[in-house]
């Protein structure tokens, strides 16, 4: 049988996983929001205070998006950003998370790409019940430019896989996803 010690034991244990996960989705979705040009999705990741800091660029959070969305479209076609490690430590309604990213950049030409490799540095908070980002530093630990070009044979191209868009017509945000969508954009 149960005590009191293990039911607030298991209460605070499964309060942690839930507060980890939401930090998690706030994260993912603010590198999914990039990546589609969404603006609200990356917006939804900041509390109205909050503030972003890449390099010299620094923009209010609920700013940020417009900045993003425009430095990603003057120097890609198309992007992703990937989420590794990620480390969390959180004190009430406060965490302080670390999350590797990798962000690859695929030129206007098609042909070439930069991988860019650093970290997101992130204070969040707990408000309301919803975790978001109060403040973000970004690094780059590493970046280089890549061949990109076996996007362009025709080995690739007669393949027609698809390629995402910088918007809501994407496949992902299709619901119920189903094979009779036409898909907005294949190589």
């Amino acid at each position: 049988m149960a005590t009191d010690s293990d039911l607030a034991a298991l209460q605070r244990d499964v309060r942690y996983l839930m507060d980890r996960s939401a930090i998690l989705d706030c994260i993912a979705g603010h590198a999914r929001g990039c990546d589609r040009h969404d603006p609200d999705l990356v917006s939804a990741a900041y509390h109205p205070d909050g503030v972003d800091e890449h390099g010299s660029a620094v923009n209010p959070g609920p700013e940020y998006a417009e900045w993003a969305n425009s430095t990603h479209a003057a120097t890609s076609r198309v992007h992703t950003h990937h989420i590794t490690t990620h480390n969390c430590e959180i004190d009430g309604d406060t965490a302080h998370a670390e999350s590797y990213v990798i962000v690859v950049l695929l030129g206007h030409d098609g042909r070439s790409a930069q991988v860019i490799a650093g970290r997101y540095l992130d204070r969040l908070e707990c408000r309301d019940g919803g975790w978001r980002i109060v403040v973000r530093r970004s690094t780059v630990e590493t970046m280089f430019a890549a061949d990109a070009s076996m996007l362009q044979s025709s080995f690739f191209t007669k393949a027609g896989y698809l390629v995402g868009t910088r918007d809501e017509s994407d496949l992902s945000y299709e619901r119920p996803l189903s094979m009779e969508t036409p898909a907005p954009a294949r190589w």
